[in-house]
């Protein structure tokens, strides 16, 4: 017996349509409307809590041929508020698969739109800037849809770090974690999946907790940190006391200009302590500084953006997704020095600070998905709090 076939309509505010069939989870949904160009990955992307309060619609034509697995998770839940694709495969073909993505969208209550023109969304995002938009299969009427995407609220000004932050401190631990699915895995797989054995010894370091991803902190402890991570509203205090080495700001989604809770706790920790601040925690270290952020058209979602580092001449490219950037003109240079450009915009993508031990990034060096170009970056951190506490 074929399953039924319901219509959805994503419609967005400037009153561009788009028809399809749903593959989630039924029902209306709002958020801003953005694409992305990875190939691959796109379990990452729906568990990415940066994607909060986005709809994301991916280039790549076809999604799902991988079905859903445990371990590529790379948060508790998803958190973007809806999938566009162009063609969803229902019968995955990989070997770690347990589910397919229709599933998992409906087990975690989350809409699914396929047979969109994709290619078409993206060129009009590209042109008119990130859409507001509604994604229905209760309410087809065209009038209504567009209405009410106009109605619904904008990122900018809104603190989402509070939807996908942890409420209570806790350690990281890799085995832990991988140990939880075992039943999927052989002993054997476990152990190369084990990333928790480090040689090297140990660091303590707070992660501020604004939506991480699982993999940062994967990546952190392979570089034989002992990961603390914090609820983004933790004040300058705790961290202090918590007798850490250093200061990881991680990604997150929303507007950075409003977390001022978080950036009044980087400013207090300038000098302090090493900082390193990717994504969201690039834009935070920025406003802590006295400098501003802005809005980008459409925003950098992908695992193919090109950054030049300015210091080595090289070329990276690295894996993104954020909608607003840092104004590097709004900054005090005798503070802080650009280190790194986005070739295709020329915006922000790295600071160091001048006078004390700190630095960030704009893009994902964890990557999942995207390159490994930028991991580097990760054991640059470790000798910056070896040499600040001479280890």
């Amino acid at each position: 017996m074929k399953s039924k076939i319901s219509k959805a309509i994503l419609a967005l505010e400037d009153g561009t349509w788009f028809e399809g069939i749903s593959f989630g989870a039924e029902g209306e949904v709002g958020g801003e409307v953005v694409f992305n160009t990875a190939m691959t990955g796109y379990q990452e992307i729906l568990t990415d809590p940066s994607y909060c309060g986005q709809m994301v619609a991916m280039t790549y034509p076809l999604i799902g041929n991988t079905g859903i697995n445990p371990i590529d998770i790379e948060s508790r839940k998803p958190f973007l508020s809806a999938l566009i694709v162009h063609e969803y495969c229902d019968h995955p073909s990989n070997w770690r698969s347990v589910q397919t993505l229709k599933h998992y969208l409906c087990e975690n209550h989350l809409m699914g739109i396929e047979q969109v023109d994709t290619r078409r969304l993206t060129m009009h995002l590209r042109k008119q800037g990130v859409q507001r938009g509604i994604l229905s299969t209760v309410d087809l009427d065209l009038k209504r849809l567009v209405k009410k995407a106009q109605a619904s609220p904008s990122l900018i000004g809104r603190d989402l770090v509070q939807d996908v932050t942890c409420t209570h401190p806790y350690v990281w631990k890799e085995k832990e974690s991988l140990w939880e699915h075992s039943e999927v895995y052989t002993m054997s797989q476990l152990k190369l999946l084990d990333t928790s054995v480090n040689k090297k010894r140990s660091i303590p370091i707070a992660v501020l907790d604004c939506g991480v991803k699982y993999n940062i902190l994967r990546q952190l402890s392979q570089m034989s940190f002992d990961v603390k991570v914090f609820p983004a509203s933790t004040s300058a205090k705790v961290l202090m006391n918590s007798e850490v080495k250093g200061i990881f700001i991680s990604n997150g989604p929303g507007d950075p200009s409003v977390v001022s809770y978080v950036i009044d706790t980087v400013r207090q920790m300038i000098g302090k302590l090493p900082i390193f601040g990717i994504c969201l925690g690039h834009q935070i270290l920025g406003l802590a500084l006295g400098g501003q952020t802005y809005k980008l058209k459409f925003g950098h979602h992908g695992a193919n953006q090109p950054v030049l580092n300015l210091k080595t001449r090289q070329v990276e490219i690295t894996s993104q997704n954020h909608g607003f950037a840092v104004d590097v003109k709004s900054l005090d240079l005798d503070q802080v020095v650009e280190t790194h450009i986005n070739l295709n915009d020329n915006t922000s993508e790295g600071l160091e600070l001048v006078r004390n031990p700190g630095f960030s990034v704009q893009y994902h060096p964890e990557a999942a998905p995207g390159p490994h170009d930028s991991r580097y970056l990760f054991s640059h951190f470790r000798k910056l709090i070896e040499q600040n506490f001479d280890l």
